[in-house]
């Protein structure tokens, strides 16, 4: 944030800056949507809905899952959320105990080990390598699992890295996690963005994997605030129970304009969008590869580069002040997920267009004497 607002102070004095660090689609949600969302308006829909959702969207996110993820699902299991990160808060309150600890990796998105520490978690963040894909694995788990850790929060494909977890590897993290009688939360935000592989879902693993998706990445629809869970059949009462006394439920109006989402025009709309940012992934990776922003694992989902610039400099916060303020490039430190290699490494977002990332790197390039 501290960058977004320096950015913008540059661009309020006239500067041109180039926005690489936003996690955020340039595209904006579907025309479809955006008419069912008219017609829901026009048709006086905007009373709440049941906390876990309206049913046709419930059956419908259950469908996709099954058409998309290969993963058939009870839309009984499926919980419509106030975004990801409400999906995320509904989660850790209703599994995390007073003083529980929570594996995730580091680097990981900060949010989500916040939202550890307000349920009254202890969000412990395992370092992890390149050889590890960025990620936790079963290992991990049996290296620091402890009597007070309750569970695991990962990401597949992850931020800041862009990186999934093999099948098997995660298949082997959940066997251990389920061992030990914990519980394992997967966001699987980016897993429609998944561009290498099979775009399967942990749900393949069983019933007690507690899955957390989103309409914003996928979808690009990150204001309309809506996303979802799938929970264990037995949990579904719990949870229901503390969505109608927290939120109540997600944002009707959404929740009927997301209905269009799914019909085969919007899924191709969606599918061709995901074809343009992997485009752009497929341009920057030879590119930064030059001008020696190294890459130690290529990403294969989501739309980001996380990339070591110890060529270039021994701190990345300063040296993403540098690109900022001589470049007018903005990217996001390490420092900002986690302390593992946080010196070493910069965030570069590639939802923007391909012409902006082009004169990116001709910036970076004037800048960095490549």
């Amino acid at each position: 944030m501290e960058v977004a607002k320096h950015a913008a102070r540059l661009q309020a004095a006239g500067r041109d800056v180039i926005q690489m660090g936003i996690g955020e689609p340039d595209f904006t949600a579907a025309p479809a949507v955006v008419e069912s969302l008219e017609r829901a308006a026009r048709a006086g829909h905007t009373q709440y809905t049941a906390a876990l959702g309206l049913a046709p969207l419930r059956e419908a996110i259950a469908a996709f899952t099954a058409q998309r993820f290969g993963v058939p699902v009870d839309p009984a299991r499926v919980i419509v959320t106030a975004g990801a990160s409400g999906a995320l808060l509904l989660a850790c309150t209703a599994l995390v105990e007073n003083g529980a600890q929570v594996l995730m990796p580091d680097p990981t998105y900060p949010a989500n080990r916040h939202i550890v520490t307000a349920a009254g978690g202890t969000p412990r963040l395992i370092p992890t390598a390149p050889a590890d894909r960025f990620q936790l694995n079963a290992g991990h788990v049996r290296t620091h699992w402890t009597a007070q850790t309750a569970g695991v929060v990962i990401a597949s494909p992850g931020n800041p890295t862009g990186t999934s977890i093999a099948p098997g590897a995660l298949e082997e993290l959940v066997g251990e996690v389920r061992a030990r009688g914990g519980f394992a939360i997967v966001d699987e935000i980016y897993l429609g963005l998944r561009y290498e592989g099979e775009r399967r879902s942990a749900l393949a693993l069983g019933d007690d994997v507690i899955v957390v998706n989103s309409f914003s990445k996928y979808f690009q629809m990150t204001g309309w605030r809506l996303g979802w869970l799938v929970v264990p059949p037995g949990l579904v009462g719990a949870f229901e129970r503390l969505a109608q006394n927290l939120v109540i439920c997600a944002p009707t109006l959404s929740q009927h304009a997301a209905l269009a989402c799914f019909t085969p025009e919007s899924q191709a709309l969606f599918e061709s969008r995901r074809a343009v940012l992997r485009e752009r992934r497929d341009y920057l990776l030879p590119e930064f590869a030059r001008l020696g922003l190294d890459i130690p694992v290529a990403p294969d989902g989501a739309f980001y580069i996380y990339s070591d610039v110890r060529r270039h400099a021994a701190d990345s916060a300063a040296f993403a002040a540098r690109l900022l303020d001589e470049a007018g490039v903005c990217a996001v430190p390490g420092m900002d997920f986690g302390a593992a290699g946080a010196d070493r490494y910069l965030r570069f977002s590639y939802a923007t267009g391909l012409d902006r990332l082009q004169e990116a790197v001709h910036r970076l390039g004037r800048l960095l004497g490549a």
